[in-house]
């Protein structure tokens, strides 16, 4: 479900400031699937699919997919339940990351080389607040941002996704 500009879903931001609403797959697949899904039903694929190799467990995802959606968020019980983030946060009971004490920790390291994005939007949430963060992320998803469009190189800028 979108949302309009100034109302960002709080159960979508992950323990490490991620918001799962910029996700690709939240954003572009799970639509797609749902699109993909209601051609086929209307095509009749439905009476038939079991005469396609793997077609069951295709059609039993999609339908998943298009009616559940992926996920929510790691906050909410998705993702990986091995995360050091959230394990660590769960342990604080600290319900973002960019908010405990400790911030920025060793924990980060990965998680700022494969989204270097996340580091400002966590400086932006402690120092400019909540509202701050959703007001970003909510124009960033009104843009059509996801997270797959950021460019994993050094040195990029990332002020072009604000």
């Amino acid at each position: 479900m979108r949302h309009k500009t100034g109302s960002m879903d709080k159960k979508f931001i992950c323990y490490c400031g991620l918001y799962c609403e910029n996700c690709a797959v939240k954003a572009k697949v799970e639509p797609a699937a749902e699109t993909l899904f209601e051609e086929m039903k209307k095509a009749g694929f439905e009476q038939i699919i079991h005469f396609i190799p793997e077609g069951e467990g295709f059609w039993k995802f999609l339908k998943s997919m298009a009616e559940d959606g992926t996920c929510i968020s790691c906050r909410a019980g998705s993702g990986n339940p091995a995360c050091a983030v959230r394990i660590c946060a769960k342990e604080k009971g600290v319900e973002i990351c960019a908010l405990c004490d400790s911030y920025p920790c060793e924990k980060f390291n990965d998680f700022f080389t494969g989204y270097p994005i996340l580091q400002h939007d966590n400086q932006l949430l402690r120092e400019k607040g909540m509202d701050a963060y959703g007001n970003l992320q909510d124009e960033r998803r009104e843009k059509g941002f996801t997270y797959s469009d950021i460019d994993h190189h050094p040195g990029d800028s990332i002020e072009k996704y604000d």
